[in-house]
């Protein structure tokens, strides 16, 4: 029987290892949110700022809900490796960045203790958009939202990632303890400042005082996150395995590519993640807005090219020059609507958006990236669709990615979605005259600006009756 990654394991020579001594990592962030994406991304980040400049900046994991990579990850002694994948093969890193796990569901009081703790000086998130609780009507919170109506019935108990930001400030307050930074790494338009207004919304509920507190004191800085990171199979576990010579039941694959833009707002200092090539700037909205725009609209629309047609994964729908072409052209459109970004060049980082969704080596299937796409369309597609039109320009590009959707839908009679029931009843009343209108009528699914827009909603139509679902 193979044995498990552990921190008595030997490894080849050829794998990189945490080069500082784990034994002396003091934790520092708390991350909620124990996925791949983590994994691959900020946990990384921190691993080369660790060896570039060590501090007590370990990493406790906290899972909300599942307490299956927690188990994992104390199965290996906080262990695991990511494999990176190109034309050229494959390689293989340790990391080490985390030095306690945790899941909420199941240690919510020792999540707590931690957030109370003056040796946490950031907390950093990745729940997925919908996990916040955002109300896309009001800006605030969503009273309905399950964690939300829990989390102010009982705020001591906290469920969802907004009540434990606000009760681990609470117990910071009470003990006379500076607050933590909340670094948002989910994608929404301007992430942090999405969240301290949540924040702040769920503490003036609970105590006015403790919201002032928390807006005079507190820290949300804004960031950019970026790394294509597939879901893992048993085909990626054995690759692994076959590099390290032992079983890692938490290594991911994910691309060469990673990049990390932060706003430069922290109140209790943060490891030097510039190390690992993170951009501090003064502004990350622009970084954001383009990263949205042209990465995340298009592999939205991909993904729902591929459900169309098939496809299984991204560099599947890439390898059909046809499609291929569709997708530049929505990358074309959007562009359109940003502004100059800093030291990107927008026509290069186009193409090399091309080359990664094409990197034939990274199996990201279409039906992950399609999952939750309600939360997902008004920042990838609907903000640039209501800025194009109100220019005065032709959006006949974003209205085929909704008619992609909406087409995706109806072949698969099903969907993986918190708007699931919503969106499957506007799927079987469709008026095959105005197929597009139950969709429209979803309270709060799309903007006023579209909904009110006949001639819009009629290119939907007419991108629809094109696919012939």
């Amino acid at each position: 029987m193979m044995s498990r990654l552990s921190s008595s394991t030997l490894l080849p020579d050829a794998i990189a290892q945490p080069s500082y001594a784990r034994a002396d990592l003091q934790p520092g962030i708390i991350h909620m949110g124990l996925g791949a994406f983590h994994r691959a991304h900020q946990a990384v980040y921190t691993q080369r700022a660790l060896s570039e400049q060590f501090g007590a900046w370990g990493i406790v994991a906290v899972n909300l809900r599942s307490p299956d990579p927690v188990e994992a990850l104390a199965e290996q002694d906080g262990l695991y490796s990511i494999i990176v994948r190109n034309a050229e093969g494959d390689t293989a890193e340790v990391i080490g960045a985390t030095v306690d796990w945790l899941c909420a569901a199941e240690r919510g009081t020792d999540v707590l203790d931690y957030l109370a703790n003056e040796t946490i000086k950031i907390v950093t998130l990745t729940v997925s958009e919908k996990a916040y609780g955002l109300d896309p009507v009001t800006g605030g919170l969503d009273l309905k939202h399950p964690s939300v109506s829990a989390d102010l019935a009982n705020p001591h108990a906290p469920v969802g990632a907004v009540g434990f930001l606000v009760e681990g400030l609470a117990k910071r307050r009470e003990k006379g303890i500076a607050p933590y930074t909340v670094l948002c790494c989910d994608n929404l338009p301007s992430n942090g400042h999405v969240v301290r207004r949540l924040v702040l919304d769920m503490a003036e509920r609970r105590d006015p005082e403790l919201a002032r507190w928390i807006a005079e004191n507190g820290a949300f800085p804004c960031s950019m996150v970026d790394r294509i990171v597939p879901a893992a199979t048993a085909e990626s576990r054995a690759r692994a395995e076959a590099l390290l010579g032992v079983e890692d039941t938490l290594s991911i694959e994910t691309e060469p590519f990673m990049q990390w833009v932060i706003e430069e707002n922290f109140v209790s200092g943060r490891p030097a993640w510039e190390a690992g090539g993170a951009v501090f700037a003064k502004a990350v909205e622009p970084y954001e807005k383009m990263k949205l725009r042209l990465l995340n609209g298009p592999h939205t629309m991909i993904a729902h090219l591929g459900i169309l047609n098939d496809l299984e994964f991204v560099r599947d729908v890439m390898a059909v020059p046809e499609f291929v072409e569709k997708v530049r052209r929505h990358m074309q459109a959007a562009v359109k609507t940003l502004d100059p970004v800093p030291g990107i060049d927008l026509p290069a980082y186009m193409d090399e958006l091309v080359e990664r969704f094409a990197n034939p080596t990274i199996a990201h299937k279409n039906i992950q990236i399609a999952m939750d796409t309600s939360q997902k369309l008004p920042q990838r597609v609907l903000a640039a669709t209501v800025e194009t039109l109100e220019a005065g320009q032709d959006a006949a590009e974003f209205a085929y990615v909704i008619a992609l959707w909406i087409a995706s839908i109806q072949k698969r009679g099903n969907l993986d979605d918190p708007r699931r029931e919503e969106i499957l009843a506007a799927a079987r009343n469709v008026d095959p005259s105005d197929p597009s209108a139950p969709f429209f009528a979803i309270d709060g699914l799309f903007p006023p600006a579209l909904v009110q827009n006949r001639a819009w909603r009629d290119r939907v139509n007419a991108e629809l009756q094109s696919l012939k679902v």
